[in-house]
C-alpha cells in the first residue's frame, strides 16, 4: 500500500471513530419513535399499570366513545400506560396486536373481541406469561379460565328489552283496536325483519336470542327475514333494500345498532314508505346515540335500546382492584335504559356521544 493510501486509510478511521462517539454520546443507537422513546423513560420513572389494548375498529360513533373512554380512564394521570391499537374489523389483526403485548410484557391485556370464536391459542400464550386478560363490550365463546373478567353490557338484556318493548307496544294498540271495533278479532300476523351484526359477534348473539327469546311467545310474530348489516350505515341501507324488494308486508323493522339503522331508514324512504309508530313500519334499533335519540323525539325511531359505551372508568377501577390483590367478579355490566318518544327528552341535553 502507498504511503499516501495508508494516511487516507488512518484519516478515516479517524473520522468514524468520532462519528461513532458522538452518536454513542448523544443516544443515537436508541430508536427513537412516538412509541418508545419518551415512553419508555416515562414507565421506569412514573412505575405506571402498562396496559394493553386491542379494539375491534372504528365502526361506528359508538365504538370511537368506546375507545375514548377507555383512553381518558386509563390516562397517566390516572397512573396507567395505554397501549392502542385498531384491529380494523379483522381478526388477525387482533391477534397479531395480543402477541405484540405479550412480547413486551405488559401488565394487562384489554380487548374487545371481533369474534367469539378463535382465542384459545393467543390467550392460552397470555396465561402462560402470567398477563390477566380483560374483555371489553363483547365476550369469546368458552374458554372462561382464560380472562380474568367481561366488563360491558349484557347483551341478551338489550334484545330482551326490545321484545319486551314491541310486546307492550302491541298490546296498547291492540286494545286500542278492540275498543273501536264491535267484533273481538284475533291477533294478525305482526310481520318481522331483523338486521343483525357482525356474525358470530357477542352483540349479534346476544341481541338475536334475547329477542327471539320474547318472540317464541307469540305465535304470530313472524320473522320474515333476517340478514346482516355488519354493523355498518352501507351494510344496513343493502340489507334493508333487499329486504323491501322481498317483502311487501314488513311491520317491524330490528336492526341491532344504530349505523345499521341510519342506512335502514334511507332504503325505506327511497322506497317511498316512512318508520314510526304512526308509519309504515315500526323500527327498532339500538345503541342510544344522540343522533338516533333525535329521531327517536322525532317519532321515526320507535325504540331505542341502550348500548352504554362508556365502560373506561369500571375498566380503571377493575384494574386498581386486582392491582390491590382483591378478587373481582367474572362479569361487571353497565347501567342501560330503554329509549321511547315518552321519556327520551329529559336525556337529550346531556348525552355525551
Amino acid at each position: 500500500m502507498m504511503k499516501n493510501e495508508k494516511r487516507l486509510v488512518m484519516a478515516l478511521i479517524v473520522v468514524v471513530v468520532l462519528f461513532l462517539s458522538l452518536l454513542i454520546a448523544n443516544g443515537g443507537f436508541h430508536k427513537t419513535t412516538p412509541e418508545n422513546s419518551d415512553d419508555e423513560h416515562e414507565l421506569a420513572d412514573e412505575d405506571l399499570i402498562v396496559v394493553g389494548f386491542s379494539q375491534l375498529g372504528s365502526e361506528s360513533v359508538w365504538r370511537a366513545t368506546h375507545t375514548q373512554s377507555i383512553q381518558k380512564a386509563l390516562s397517566k394521570e390516572n397512573g396507567f400506560f395505554l397501549q392502542y391499537s385498531n384491529a380494523r374489523q379483522k381478526q388477525e389483526n387482533q391477534i397479531k396486536a395480543i402477541r405484540g403485548y405479550i412480547s413486551q410484557r405488559v401488565d394487562y391485556i384489554v380487548f374487545s373481541p371481533l369474534m367469539e370464536d378463535g382465542w384459545e391459542t393467543v390467550l392460552t400464550e397470555a396465561k402462560d406469561a402470567g398477563i390477566p386478560v380483560i374483555l371489553v363490550d363483547r365476550k369469546i365463546s368458552g374458554a372462561e379460565e382464560l380472562y380474568t373478567t367481561y366488563i360491558g353490557s349484557d347483551m341478551a338484556a338489550e334484545g330482551r328489552k326490545a321484545g319486551e318493548w314491541l310486546e307492550e307496544y302491541e298490546k296498547k294498540r291492540n286494545k286500542k283496536d278492540q275498543q273501536s271495533d264491535d267484533e273481538p278479532q284475533e291477533d294478525e300476523d305482526l310481520n318481522i325483519v331483523m338486521l343483525t351484526g357482525t356474525l358470530g359477534s357477542t352483540s349479534q348473539r346476544g341481541r338475536s336470542s334475547g329477542f327471539e327469546e320474547v318472540a317464541s311467545k307469540h305465535l304470530n310474530w313472524k320473522v320474515v327475514g333476517l340478514s346482516s348489516g355488519d354493523f355498518t350505515v352501507v351494510k344496513g341501507k343493502e340489507v334493508m333494500a333487499q329486504m323491501l324488494r322481498r317483502f311487501d308486508d314488513i311491520d317491524v323493522v330490528v336492526s341491532q345498532n344504530d349505523e345499521m339503522t341510519f342506512g335502514a331508514m334511507e332504503a325505506i324512504e327511497e322506497a317511498g314508505k316512512s318508520t314510526g309508530t304512526n308509519g309504515d313500519m315500526v323500527l327498532i334499533s339500538f345503541d342510544g346515540s344522540r343522533e338516533a335519540l333525535e329521531l327517536v323525539k322525532s317519532g321515526k325511531i320507535s325504540c331505542d335500546v341502550e348500548c352504554n359505551p362508556l365502560q373506561g372508568q369500571l375498566l380503571a377501577d377493575v384494574i386498581n382492584k386486582l392491582e390491590a390483590g382483591e378478587q373481582v367478579e367474572k362479569e361487571y355490566f353497565v347501567e342501560e335504559l330503554v329509549f321511547t318518544q315518552e321519556n327520551v327528552s329529559a336525556y337529550l341535553p346531556n348525552r355525551a356521544y
